[in-house]
């Protein structure tokens, strides 16, 4: 494996949404990469000029990889955000099949480094493959537990950093932010309709989040980097990186929404157990997947080691929840 002379050449796929046009902003700014962009709308690229001369656009789908096929052995670094949902089939075919696809074109004498994006969602606190995503899981989080374990034996494992980002935020609810906005920011909307009701609950239950810019700042210092073996103790050639912020209950979420709305909140309320939620699901005849049900199970979604920007010497741009609710335009009451 030897060093491209020159500017890096960085291939971003899913250049198009919240993450990757946040990464691909902060290598424009931050580095003199040589940017490969792909993506299926170039009308979607706000952050970057696509008409820079360090930028180059790779339109289609990641299914079909052979008219960019010489980009991809060009790449000195992949940085591979890309994925699918919903389908099962094209899932499969973006998640599993077309990633080995990839990895198959790179050339293994130029190829550094491959950031690869998949969730949280499939580890337990010890960062291990949970056992139930294989099983239980949608096609979602199915396909990407069958691409880690892929991926763990694959010829290039050792220059594979598999990034685990937790519930993601990025871009605004307000109109003029030229960044896409994640689903969970969009989410705020909806919970402010239902803060009334949400308020006079309580639930047992944790995770961690993260914003995309947060996760761009930890992708761009690993992407300009040199690369070596996996550091990580207790992990094999891939390294695993879930990217994280400290975690926070549901309730302290919900406490927090009513302190910034400045919406009075009871020292009591209502406990959704397992079996009283069990019971409205019923109820209210609720679809529910296998996975859904395992997460109501589950409940705490925390990781024991986490990764946010401080572990690399960097800063985090949005630490807390309240930086998010910031960061997302949420209108305080009586501003």
């Amino acid at each position: 494996m030897g060093a491209s002379q020159g500017p890096q050449r960085i291939l971003i796929t899913g250049a198009a949404g919240c993450v990757g046009q946040t990464i691909a902003e902060q290598l424009y700014r931050h580095s003199d990469a040589e940017l490969l962009l792909w993506l299926r709308n170039p009308a979607k690229l706000a952050t970057v000029p696509a008409n820079d001369p360090r930028i180059t656009l790779l339109v289609g789908d990641l299914r079909d990889q052979e008219p960019h096929a010489s980009a991809i052995a060009s790449a000195d670094r992949i940085i591979h955000t890309a994925t699918a949902w919903g389908d099962p089939q094209r899932a499969h075919a973006v998640n599993v099949v077309a990633v080995k696809e990839l990895l198959g074109r790179v050339d293994p004498q130029r190829l550094q480094q491959l950031i690869y994006f998949s969730t949280a969602s499939l580890l337990d606190r010890q960062l291990k493959l949970l056992p139930e995503a294989l099983v239980h899981g949608t096609e979602y989080i199915q396909t990407k537990a069958q691409c880690l374990q892929q991926l763990e034996r694959h010829g290039l494992a050792d220059r594979i950093v598999a990034v685990f980002p937790t519930v993601v935020f990025g871009g605004s609810i307000q109109a003029g932010d030229p960044h896409p906005t994640s689903y969970a920011t969009a989410g705020f909307k909806e919970a402010l309709r239902w803060l009334w009701l949400a308020k006079w609950l309580r639930t047992e239950a944790s995770y961690h989040f993260i914003h995309a810019e947060d996760i761009a700042r930890v992708c761009v210092h690993l992407a300009t980097t040199p690369h070596g073996i996996n550091p990580e103790p207790g992990q094999g050639s891939v390294r695993r990186l879930v990217l994280a912020q400290n975690a926070v209950t549901v309730n302290q979420t919900v406490s927090s929404l009513c302190r910034w709305r400045r919406s009075w909140q009871a020292g009591f309320g209502i406990d959704l157990s397992p079996w009283l939620m069990d019971a409205l699901i019923r109820l209210l005849r609720i679809e529910m997947t296998p996975w859904d049900r395992f997460s109501i199970r589950y409940r705490h979604f925390v990781h024991d080691t986490i990764s946010p920007p401080e572990r690399f010497g960097l800063v985090s741009h949005a630490p807390s929840l309240e930086a998010l609710f910031e960061t997302a335009g949420l209108p305080q009451r009586g501003r």
